[in-house]
């Protein structure tokens, strides 16, 4: 079975409406339906954007705990793309409140309008000092008719053993939204997507924000490059990229993703690491 993917390099910029921030994001869905894409996926603090309305150039934007107010805006937006185009759209991570708290909270949005929530489980020090984001207390996949996926976000592929967990459960892919200010941030979630990619033979899709806000603390600068990953053995490109953007271009990539190799590379491969996993020593998630 096969599944098409695409992922966006999600340009930010200062908007002066919502209804601005609703066309980029428009646009990019209906790039991805020309090519006949599945699976789209956004990047970290997509809806950042909108704290610099109405704000000068150069200033501090609306705090972060204003994001939550957009909240019913950006799930009628991406819902009703997803019925419309019939597609599968990971909608990056939206700010949410939970009781007194913040959360990061990564969106699924499915062909029905309905939706699936995975907030971000580890957070970055910068996220918990500036803007007191909370951490998640779980993680789920999810099922599509092309199997069971998973919705990690940018700092969590950093620690292999939610990944694991998230395999264990059923997963193939693994879909990574992520927001990268510099070149350190950005190979470490890159080179952590292909460490996983390789532990659990798995396909991982990720991409990060381009462009800068001048109108928002912490959004000022972003560093970022989409890529869509396989495990390094014979059936898959030597590197294991299938496909991947030009960097801080804003743009979207597309490759196909055939799920039946991966069984093929777990029973037989050069190396069979989800097998051999020595289960006797480090136990996966139960």
């Amino acid at each position: 079975m096969k599944m098409r993917v695409s992922a966006v390099q999600f340009a930010l910029k200062d908007v002066s409406s919502a209804e601005e921030w609703s066309a980029q994001v428009k646009h990019y869905v209906r790039n991805a339906a020309e090519y006949g894409s599945q699976f789209v996926l956004f990047p970290e603090f997509i809806t950042t954007p909108l704290l610099g309305i109405g704000e000068e150039a150069g200033g501090a934007g609306r705090p972060i705990d204003a994001l939550p107010d957009y909240t019913e805006m950006y799930t009628s937006l991406f819902s009703g793309l997803a019925q419309q185009y019939g597609m599968y759209l990971f909608a990056g991570t939206h700010v949410t409140r939970r009781g007194e708290g913040l959360r990061n909270t990564a969106f699924l949005f499915k062909p029905d309008g309905s939706w699936h929530t995975q907030d971000k489980l580890h957070i970055t020090p910068t996220e918990v000092e500036s803007w007191s984001v909370q951490p998640g207390e779980g993680v789920e996949v999810i099922d599509t008719p092309f199997g069971k996926v998973g919705l990690l976000t940018c700092y969590d592929i950093e620690f292999p053993e939610i990944v694991r967990m998230v395999r264990a459960k059923g997963a193939n892919v693994i879909f990574c939204p992520s927001c990268t200010d510099d070149r350190h941030g950005f190979h470490r979630v890159r080179y952590c997507c292909h460490a996983r990619t390789v532990e659990n033979q798995i396909y991982v899709v990720t991409t990060g924000t381009v462009g800068s806000l001048t109108r928002v603390d912490f959004m000022r600068a972003n560093y970022g490059q989409a890529a869509i990953l396989a495990p390094n053995d014979i059936p898959f490109p030597p590197g294991g990229i299938l496909s991947e953007g030009d960097m801080n271009a804003d743009m979207l990539i597309t490759a196909d993703l055939d799920l039946s190799l991966l069984d093929d590379v777990r029973e037989a491969g050069s190396v069979t690491t989800w097998r051999d996993r020595r289960i006797d020593l480090y136990t996966d998630w139960q």
